[in-house]
């Protein structure tokens, strides 16, 4: 019997996270973009690019040891790295090409290096690199779900998790 490793147990909830995420974005209209549930929050648009923004450099900590997003995000806030949403088409292509290019970084990532930590000691931050890539799809899972309490708002049904019998 064959025993997943670290590598293979994030590349498959991965990509089961992702086919979910799809379901979600695919009831998406372009009169979504910049619906907000209230004052200060994100609104649609600004939440699909912040997944994807997000991931790209997130996933630039861990894969390569490149801090540039903290640096700007930590003390600029998430302003100074989301930028303005396109269409909803736009932000959707930019999270699934994000999303496959995370697939294929860490598919190629060498397993004996998902234990090592990435460090910056100016921001205060260490982690291992495994915890940073699970954490990135624990972020991609939060903001689905904020995804469809907005959807549910806006009385579109949003799918069920598991089907209902």
């Amino acid at each position: 019997m064959h025993r997943m490793n670290i590598q293979e147990l994030f590349l498959k909830q991965k990509e089961a996270l992702r086919g979910r995420t799809r379901q979600v974005t695919s009831l998406l209209r372009e009169d979504h973009i910049t619906w907000r549930p209230a004052p200060g929050a994100l609104s649609i648009g600004e939440m699909l690019r912040h997944i994807w923004v997000s991931e790209q450099g997130v996933g630039n900590v861990a894969l390569n040891g490149d801090f540039t997003y903290y640096e700007r995000r930590i003390p600029g806030g998430l302003s100074a790295v989301l930028g303005m949403p396109r269409t909803i088409a736009e932000e959707i292509a930019s999270l699934q090409d994000t999303q496959t290019e995370t697939l294929a970084a860490a598919a190629s990532f060498p397993l004996e290096k998902w234990d090592e930590e990435r460090v910056h000691k100016g921001l205060g931050f260490r982690r291992k690199i495994a915890v940073i890539l699970f954490g990135m799809n624990e972020h991609e899972i939060h903001h689905r779900a904020q995804l469809m309490t907005y959807l549910r708002m806006l009385g579109t049904p949003a799918p069920e998790a598991v089907a209902r019998r």
